[in-house]
C-alpha cells in the first residue's frame, strides 16, 4: 500500500505555495520514491531537479517538476514532524525522570521517545535500543552526524539492568558501526550511586574514549518525591560528588565533562571557562554556570530595586553576583525538595515561594524554566499566570539589570 503523507500547511512565499499545493493534499512520492519519513524527504528534495507526485484534495494525482537551488526547502509542513510517528521508548530505565513526574505536567513531557531521527534534528539523546543494524546503516547512509547517545554504562549486564532491556547490551557494537561509518557522537552518562559509578564508570569512560567522541557528559540522577514502587536509588552526598570529580580529572583532555551539579553540590570550584572548549553539552547542564559567570559576573547594576528567583543549588553564586539585589532561592514543591536545579522550577513553585515577598518592581527568572518556544512552565502555568498571582512583571531578560554602558565593554 502506497504511503500517503498528509500536508498540514504550506509556508508563505515558498516553492510549494507557488505550485499551488495546499493543506489537505498528500505527498505520494519524490523522484518516484515513496517517502517513509523526514529523512527520506530531505534527502530526495536536496537535488536541483525533483519531481513530486501529489494526491490533491479533489482526488486527482498531479506530477510537479521543480528546478531549484540545491538544498532549497520546498515549504511543505507535514501533519507529523517526522512524517512518520516518533519511536516510543521501549526501555524502563531505573532512573527515568518521566516515571517520577506528578500528574499535572506539560502534556508533551509524558511522551517518551527514543528516536535516532529526533537525536539528529532536535538534539535528543537516544539509547539505540530501538535500532536494528539496518537502521544503524541508515544513519550512516544519510550521514546523521552527530548522534547524541545515552550510554550510561558499557558493561553489558549493568546497562541491561539500568535500561531494563535485554537489547541494551550491544551499545559498543553500534557505536563502533557508527564511528566506522563516519558518524560523530556525543555520549551521556546518568550516574546512579552504587550502580554505574566507581569501577563501572571507569570502564565506561575508557571504552568510550577509544572511539574519540565529540564529548562525554556525566550528570547525577535526579530523584523526585514521586518514586513509590520504583527502583531504590540513593542521593549523592557532598563527598560522593567530590569523589567523582577526582575520578574524572585525568580524563579532561578526552573531553569528559561533569554537569555543574557535581561542583555546586560538592562545593568545589568550577573549572575554568577554557576547560569547556565550545561548551558542547551546555544544554545538559554542563558549563552553564561558568558561561554565566564569564559573561555577567560583577557587572554594574543599573536597577537594584528588582528581584531574582533561582534554584537552591546556584543561589550562592547568583547572590554573590548580585549583592545589591533581592535573590530568592526557590524550594521545589512540585517535584520535591531534592530537586534543587533552576531548570525544573515551575510556575506554582514561584508562586508558593514568593507570594507576599518584597519583589521590587520586577522579578527576573531564567529562561531555562520555560519551554523553548513558549512562555510556559513544566506545570503548564504561563508567565502571565505567575504575574497575576504575584502582582508583578516577570522577565527573562537579565540584561535589563545591568547598565547599557557596562554591557558594551
Amino acid at each position: 500500500m502506497q504511503n500517503k503523507n498528509l500536508i498540514k500547511s504550506v509556508k508563505k512565499n515558498s516553492i510549494a505555495k507557488s505550485l499551488g499545493l495546499e493543506s489537505g493534499d498528500f505527498l505520494l512520492t519524490v523522484n518516484d520514491k515513496e517517502i517513509i519519513d523526514y529523512l527520506d524527504y530531505k534527502f530526495e528534495i536536496s537535488d536541483e531537479y525533483i519531481e513530486l507526485e501529489i494526491l490533491k484534495k479533489n482526488g486527482q494525482v498531479e506530477i510537479y517538476e521543480i528546478e531549484k537551488d540545491e538544498n532549497d526547502d520546498l515549504g511543505i509542513v507535514f501533519e507529523e514532524e517526522l512524517i512518520d510517528k516518533p519511536k516510543r521508548c521501549q526501555n524502563k530505565c531505573i532512573f527515568c525522570f518521566m516515571d517520577q513526574l506528578p500528574k499535572k505536567v506539560r502534556p508533551t513531557l509524558v511522551f517518551k521517545d527514543d528516536d535516532y531521527r529526533l537525536s539528529f534534528f532536535t538534539g535528543n539523546y537516544v539509547t539505540l535500543t530501538n535500532c536494528s543494524e539496518e537502521e544503524i546503516k541508515r544513519i550512516i547512509r544519510y550521514h546523521l552526524s552527530p548522534i547524541n547517545i545515552s550510554v550510561h554504562a558499557t558493561d553489558t549486564k549493568v546497562r541491561e539492568t539500568m535500561l531494563n532491556n535485554k537489547k541494551a547490551g550491544n551499545i559498543l557494537k553500534y557505536i563502533k558501526m557508527l564511528r566506522t561509518g563516519g558518524i560523530e557522537i556525543n555520549a551521556q552518562i546518568v550516574l546512579c550511586k552504587g550502580i554505574n559509578d566507581g569501577e563501572i564508570l571507569e570502564k565506561t569512560i575508557k571504552d568510550l574514549i577509544e572511539f574519540n567522541p565529540l564529548s562525554i557528559s556525566i550528570v547525577p540522577v535526579g530523584l523526585t518525591k514521586y518514586r513509590e514502587g520504583l527502583f531504590k536509588l540513593e542521593l549523592f552526598k557532598k563527598q560522593d560528588y567530590r569523589n567523582v570529580i577526582a575520578q574524572i580529572e585525568k580524563y579532561q583532555k578526552n573531553k569528559v565533562y561533569l554537569s555543574d551539579e557535581f561542583y555546586l553540590a560538592g562545593e568545589v570550584e568550577l573549572p575554568s571557562y577554557e576547560y569547556y572548549d565550545e561548551f558542547p553539552q551546555i544544554e545538559n547542564g554542563v558549563g552553564l554556570t561558568r558561561e554565566f559567570l564569564h559573561n555577567f559576573k560583577k557587572q554594574k547594576i543599573a536597577n537594584k530595586n528588582v528581584s531574582i528567583a533561582c534554584g537552591k543549588l546556584i543561589y550562592p553564586i547568583i547572590k554573590d553576583c548580585f549583592p545589591d539585589v533581592k535573590v530568592y532561592p526557590i524550594t521545589n514543591y512540585f517535584f520535591g525538595e531534592n530537586i534543587t536545579v533552576t531548570g525544573l522550577i515551575t510556575g506554582s513553585d514561584l508562586i508558593k515561594n514568593l507570594k507576599g515577598k518584597d519583589l521590587g518592581n520586577k522579578l527576573y527568572i531564567c529562561d531555562i524554566m520555560l519551554k523553548d518556544d513558549e512562555e510556559i512552565f513544566l506545570d503548564d502555568l504561563k508567565i502571565k499566570d505567575v504575574e497575576k498571582e504575584l502582582e508583578i512583571e516577570v522577565s527573562t531578560n537579565w540584561r535589563e539589570i545591568w547598565s547599557k554602558k557596562e554591557l558594551k565593554k
